[in-house]
C-alpha cells in the first residue's frame, strides 16, 4: 500500500536536531538509562521450535497450508455501477484437523454503513458514502453427484459456511453466486473515477475469498477494517470478465484468449513487446476514442484470464486507456512482460511514458537481488486507489509522475516479493510486507539510472529528505508512539508510515550495513526468501531464520527496535594518551546513555590530517553501559568521533566528538 508523506516532517527534525545540539556535554555526567541484564537477557523466544515451525525459521518438517483455486466469471455492468457473477472455490485442507465449517473473506462489507470499520479511525468511507456490500444470493457445495445448498452466516466481513459434514483431509467445492456495488471514489482501494475519455474501474477484494486456516490461529477471522491489509491462501485463479465491448481489462496473470478481445494489430503489437526492452504502443492515445481500436463495436466482450500459484488477483477497466509494454528480462534466461494503462491526462514522457520503464527496471533489480518475479505479466494501472498491490498488478495515482510515479511503482511491485510471494500475514504484522518492501525499494532506487531517484529525496525512506537516522528519532521520542509489532488497526494515522514502513525498513538498513555486514544480511535475507517462498511465516521465523543465515544472536535487536522503541545516545566522555605522548594509543571513555546497544565505529583524526577507524561491536556493552578502550595508535590525534558517519539513530550528535588531550 502506498504510504503517504506524512509521518515525519522536516521542520520537526530540523528543530529536534537544535534543540539536541544544546545540550553541551557535562564531562561528569556518565549517568545511563541501559540495563545489559535486560538487553541480553535469555530466553527472548517464548516457544521452542515444533515440527511446522523449526527453531532455525524454517518450515518445520510437518509444515502444512491449505489452498484455494478458484474459478470467476463475473460481469461488469457500466450503469448500475455492479460486479455480479458466480464463483467456484476447490478448497483443499491439508490440517491435520476435521472442519465442520469455513469462513470467508467480504472485504466490500467494509464499505456499508454499518461495518465496524466505520468506529475506529479515519480509514473509513467518507460519511454518508456506502455501498450495501457483498449481496450472497447462494451457496452450495458440489459433491459431484449432487450440488447442495448449505447454510451461511455473514458477520460484518466475513462469512462462515456450516458444512453438512466436516471437511477431512483432502478437498470441497463451493459454490457462491453473488453481487455488489462498486464503492465510488471513496473506495481508496477498490473504485471507479471519471477521467475525459471515459471511467476507469480498479476492481480489487471483488470476490469472496478463503480465510486462511493455519497452525497459528486456527481460522485467521479478523475483520477487514481498512489498515490490516490481507492474508490469503495460495492457488491457480481462473478468472473471466465481462464487460462493454469499448474497454480494455488489464488483469492479473495472463490473458488466454487475446485473438477474441484484441485486434490483430494490437495482438501484434504485444507480441513484438515481448521482445522488446524499450517500450511499445499497444494501443496509443489516438486508438482510444477510435472504434477501430476494438474487434467489435457492439454488445460486450469477455476478457478471460489465469494467474498460477498466486494469492488472489485484480483488474482495471475503462475505455479511457492507452496501453503499453515491454520485456522484462529474469535471471536465467526468463522472460516476463511489463505493462502500463492510463488515461489521456496520465500521458507524458515525464509522467506515465515512463510507467512501463518504473515497472521493468524495478522487477528485473528484484528478481537479480532476490528472487525470480515468478508471473507472466506485471501491470501498471492508472487511477485514483494511489497506490495498492496485488498479484502482478499495481494501482497508481493518475497525477503521479518524476521521482513520485518511481518510488510508487517500485514499492507497490515490490510488494510481489512482499507478500505476494513470502505471504505473510499483512492484517496482522503490517511491516512483514510495508518495511521489509520499504527496505528492499532503498536499494532498487539506488540502482535505478545509477541512482536517479535516490533514496535521500522524495521517498518513504526520508519523507523529510534528510539523513534517515535523524528523521526516525521524533518518532522514537514520542511517548505515545507505538512499537513496530502493534496491530496494524490499532496504530493512529499519524504513526502508520513511521511505525510500519520506516523504522523496520531502517532497521533492516542498520542490520545490514552496521550490525551483519551487507554479504551475511543478504545471504540470510535471501534464504528467508526462499524458505518462505508461497508460504505463511510468523514474525519468529523471520527472527530465527535471519538469526541462523547471518550466525548470529540478535535478541538484543528486536526487542528492542521491534518490540520496544528503545534509543540510542552513544556519548563520548573523553578521550586521552594513553601515555604521556601518542606512542601508546588512545584511550576513550563510552557511556550508553540509552536503553539500546548498538555497535558503533570510532573515527580518529590526525594532526596530519589522515583518519583511522575502529569499530566496536555489541558486544562492548554486554556487561557494562560504560566502556574505557584503548584505540592502538601511534600518531598524535587532533580529536576522536563516535559515529563519523552519522549512520546510527543519535540522540545527541553534539556528544559524539572529543578533542584528544
Amino acid at each position: 500500500m502506498k504510504l503517504r508523506f506524512i509521518g515525519i516532517g522536516l521542520l520537526s527534525v530540523l528543530a529536534f536536531s537544535a534543540s539536541a545540539q544544546k545540550r553541551k556535554l557535562n564531562p561528569n555526567d556518565t549517568s545511563s538509562n541501559y540495563n545489559p541484564a535486560e538487553a541480553f537477557s535469555p530466553m527472548f523466544y517464548t516457544e521452542k521450535g515444533n515440527d511446522f515451525h523449526s527453531a532455525n525459521g524454517a518450515p518445520g518438517a510437518r509444515y502444512w497450508q491449505n489452498r484455494a483455486d478458484y474459478n470467476l466469471k463475473v460481469t461488469l455492468d457500466t450503469v448500475s455501477k455492479t460486479i455480479s457473477g458466480t464463483e467456484e472455490i476447490n478448497y483443499t485442507n491439508n490440517s491435520p484437523d476435521n472442519l465442520p465449517y469455513l469462513w470467508l473473506q467480504l472485504d466490500q462489507n467494509t464499505y456499508k454503513q454499518d461495518a465496524r470499520s466505520n468506529f475506529f479511525t479515519d480509514h473509513s468511507p467518507a460519511a454518508n458514502q456506502h455501498t450495501s456490500g457483498y449481496q450472497i444470493e447462494s451457496v452450495s457445495v458440489d459433491y459431484g453427484d449432487v450440488v447442495k445448498a448449505v447454510p451461511f452466516v455473514v458477520t460484518d466481513a466475513r462469512m462462515q459456511v456450516r458444512l453438512t459434514r466436516p471437511l477431512q483431509k483432502g478437498n470441497i467445492k463451493l459454490r457462491i453466486k453473488y453481487h455488489y456495488t462498486i464503492p465510488g471514489d471513496f473506495g481508496a482501494r477498490t473504485d471507479y473515477c471519471d477521467t475525459k475519455n471515459g471511467k476507469i474501474y480498479e476492481i480489487a477484494q471483488w470476490f469472496p475469498r478463503m480465510c486462511v486456516y493455519d497452525d497459528s490461529h486456527g481460522w485467521d477471522t479478523l475483520p477487514f477494517l481498512g489498515s490490516g491489509e490481507f492474508y490469503l491462501d495460495y492457488g491457480d485463479i481462473d478468472y473471466q470478465v465481462t464487460v462493454p465491448w469499448d474497454m480494455i481489462v488489464a488483469g492479473s496473470g495472463e490473458l488466454l484468449n487475446p485473438k477474441e478481445v484484441l485486434t490483430a494489430t494490437q495482438a501484434a503489437r504485444l507480441d513484438q513487446a515481448r521482445n522488446s526492452d524499450k517500450t511499445i504502443m499497444i494501443r496509443d492515445l489516438a486508438e482510444v476514442n477510435d472504434p477501430a481500436s476494438r474487434p467489435v463495436n457492439k454488445g460486450t466482450l469477455t476478457w478471460h484470464f489465469k494467474m498460477l500459484n498466486t494469492r488472489d488477483v485484480a483488474f482495471g477497466a475503462s475505455k479511457a486507456y492507452i496501453w503499453d509494454a515491454a520485456r522484462v528480462n529474469l535471471p536465467g534466461g526468463k522472460k516476463s512482460l511489463a505493462m502500463s494503462v492510463y488515461p489521456a491526462e496520465s500521458y507524458g514522457n515525464d509522467a506515465w511514458g515512463r510507467a512501463t520503464e518504473y515497472l521493468k527496471k524495478s522487477i528485473e533489480y528484484f528478481s537479480e537481488k532476490w528472487f525470480v518475479y515468478p508471473y507472466p505479466v506485471a501491470i501498471n494501472e492508472a487511477g485514483i486507489a494511489g497506490g495498492m498491490e496485488y498479484p502482478g498488478i499495481v494501482f497508481d495515482g493518475i497525477t503521479d509522475k518524476g521521482s513520485v510515479l518511481y518510488w510508487v511503482t517500485a514499492h507497490e511491485i515490490g510488494h510481489n516479493w512482499f507478500p505476494m510471494i513470502v505471504g505473510s500475514n499483512e492484517r496482522r504484522y503490517a511491516w512483514m510486507d510495508e518495511g521489509l518492501n520499504t527496505f528492499i525499494d532503498i536499494y532498487a532506487s539506488d540502482a535505478f539510472n545509477k541512482g536517479e531517484y535516490a533514496p535521500k529525496r522524495d521517498s518513504e525512506y526520508a519523507p523529510g529528505g534528510g539523513n534517515p537516522a535523524d528523521e526516525i528519532i521524533p518518532s522514537l521520542l514520542d511517548p505515545q508512539s507505538p512499537s513496530i509489532m502493534t496491530a496494524p488497526d490499532a496504530i493512529p494515522e499519524k504513526y502508520r508510515h513511521p511505525l510500519t514502513y520506516y523504522k523496520p525498513a531502517f532497521g533492516l538498513v542498520l542490520l545490514r550495513e552496521q550490525i551483519l555486514g551487507k554479504d551475511r544480511f543478504d545471504y540470510a535475507f535471501k534464504n528467508y526468501i526462499n524458505q518462505w517462498a508461497y508460504k505463511h511465516p510468523q514474525p519468529d521465523d523471520f527472527f530465527r531464520s535471519m538469526e541462523n543465515g547471518a550466525g548470529e544472536d540478535l535478541s538484543w535487536f528486536w526487542k528492542g527496535w521491534f518490540y520496544n522503541n528503545w534509543l540510542v545516545d552513544i556519548a563520548l566522555i573523553d578521550a586521552k594518551y594513553a601515555g604521556k605522548d601518542a606512542s601508546k594509543g588512545i584511550t576513550i571513555n563510552v557511556v550508553n546513555k540509552e536503553q539500546l546497544p548498538m555497535p558503533f565505529t570510532v573515527e580518529v583524526k590526525f594532526k596530519d590530517g589522515s583518519k583511522k577507524r575502529f569499530y566496536l561491536p555489541v558486544e562492548t556493552w554486554l556487561q557494562s553501559s560504560k566502556i574505557t578502550y584503548t584505540l592502538p595508535t601511534t600518531q598524535e590525534a587532533e580529536s576522536v568521533t563516535v559515529d563519523p558517519d552519522a549512520t546510527l539513530p543519535d540522540l545527541n550528535r553534539g556528544n559524539n566528538i572529543q578533542k584528544v588531550k
